[in-house]
């Protein structure tokens, strides 16, 4: 096993603050990074926000604010939500750090300009102002942006373009030799359709006078840099491209993003990269959006959910289980909170909490303490095939089938609770006891990559012999 694993969720747009979508991915990315480091691989976890762009400027502008200060405060908000999650990111990139972004983003200019990638032509086309992107034909849906719904504009200006056609059919290969691996297969389908109709060569930049918010084309103050290019670029800038042209943690193992760049990070990002002759990225997981009551959250609907509100409320081991357990991990999913209720009850407080409750207070009524083995034969065969089962299911991004698994060995434990009766006296009752207590220990230790909080805490109680609710009811 490699011991080097880079991790990257894609870098949160700062037009507005954060939402639920954006903490369903960095969650499973985290619960990745954890994984892999408690299976002792050296991994570096990035996380960040793409602050550059017309829209910031104009949220910017709504808010009453200059585009850095809104940067800043917006930023730090979801810097702010990695911390109240949980999340174990090595670093936070910001793609307006003037010291180590803008520089690699210009050096990658630079490269793609010298390999022979870059030109300067006349151009007119659509311009969609929600993806912040020139658009084609194929890309309209009744005449409207199929992300964004909107009518494009029709653009006539003078820009860089990037040779993106000249690695059409090398991107079709890669990825449809899974030497670019795009899961779920869905999505791979989507791609490999969309780049089979051939890439064109993308513009790369806007006239300054249109992106003042921006990075500076090198040796061209008239134009900035396009503002995807900048942001995809922070996967390299925060591993120190700027001052190496081979970054230890490079290739990234797993980009994490939402359905809606897919086309950036599989076919303009791999494109990019072979322009550079770097290494590719090995893995991209895409994750689906997330509704509320059906609907699509939305400012105009009043239903965005504040993650901060849902982590004040419940913590943030209960908004990380319902994340990972309810929304498939590479569909949508749904949101109210009764839905939200409902799991939190039956399986936090109800199923693992109560548990807990029920094994720490009967050893500290009968004395037991921890045991190193069991004396049940059952019960290191169930926990090696749930570990063996979680294992698989996590290289596999199934969180919610490994959750599945974890919690049939809690309603295990509950069975044999219910069979063996151990707050009666009797021969086997420390043994029992015992044993549910190193049952539940080695639960902990399953849960440790979902639930970093909770599982030091179970570990902790079993310690200290007290039995605080480790999930209050609501």
């Amino acid at each position: 096993m490699n011991r080097k694993f880079y991790i990257t969720t894609s870098i949160a747009y700062t037009n507005a603050p954060p939402h639920l979508g954006f903490a369903l991915e960095l969650v499973q990315a985290d619960t990745v990074a954890r994984y892999r480091r408690i299976s002792g691989q050296d991994v570096f976890f990035l996380t960040g926000t793409d602050e550059h762009g017309a829209k910031v400027v104009k949220a910017a502008a709504l808010a009453g604010k200059g585009p850095e200060e809104f940067c800043d405060e917006i930023s730090g908000e979801f810097r702010q939500l990695a911390r109240a999650l949980g999340a174990s990111n090595g670093d936070f990139i910001r793609t307006t750090d003037q010291k180590k972004h803008w520089p690699a983003v210009q050096k990658v200019w630079r490269k793609l300009k010298e390999n022979g990638d870059l030109y300067k032509k006349n151009y007119e086309g659509l311009y969609c102002s929600g993806c912040e992107a020139f658009i084609t034909e194929k890309d309209l849906e009744e005449g409207k942006c199929k992300i964004h719904q909107r009518e494009p504009e029709r653009i006539n200006e003078e820009n860089y373009f990037f040779r993106l056609s000249k690695y059409s059919k090398k991107i079709e290969t890669l990825i449809e030799k899974a030497k670019i691996r795009v899961v779920p297969e869905s999505r791979k389908n989507e791609i490999l359709n969309f780049v089979k109709q051939g890439l064109d060569d993308i513009s790369f930049s806007r006239p300054r006078q249109d992106l003042k918010w921006g990075i500076p084309v090198p040796d061209d103050e008239s134009q900035a840099i396009y503002v995807w290019a900048d942001a995809l670029t922070n996967y390299l800038s925060a591993i120190g491209y700027a001052d190496s042209d081979s970054p230890k943690y490079w290739p990234a193992d797993i980009h994490f993003i939402g359905k809606d760049i897919l086309k950036f990070h599989a076919a303009i990002w791999p494109g990019m990269l072979l322009s550079l002759e770097m290494p590719l990225p090995k893995t991209i997981f895409v994750h689906g959006f997330i509704t509320v009551g059906g609907q699509k959250m939305s400012k105009s609907l009043g239903n965005v959910i504040d993650p901060f509100e849902l982590v004040n409320k419940y913590g943030a081991d209960a908004v990380r289980y319902f994340l990972l357990r309810e929304i498939p991990p590479s569909e949508d999913g749904d949101f109210t909170t009764e839905k939200f209720e409902k799991r939190y009850n039956s399986d936090l407080a109800g199923g693992l909490g109560n548990l807990v409750a029920r094994v720490t207070t009967l050893a500290k009524n009968f004395n037991v303490p921890p045991i190193g083995k069991f004396s049940n034969s059952k019960f290191p065969k169930l926990i090696k095939e749930a570990e063996k089962d979680r294992d698989s299911l996590l290289m596999e991004f199934r969180f919610n089938e490994a959750l599945v698994k974890i919690w049939e060995l809690i309603s295990e434990c509950d069975r044999y609770i219910n069979e063996q009766k151990p707050w009666q006296e009797s021969k086997k009752q420390k043994e029992v006891i015992g044993d549910l207590l190193l049952a539940i220990s080695r639960i902990a230790k399953l849960l440790e990559p979902f639930f970093p909080e909770t599982s030091g805490k179970i570990i902790k109680q079993f310690g200290a012999g007290k039995s605080n609710p480790l999930f209050p009811r609501v």
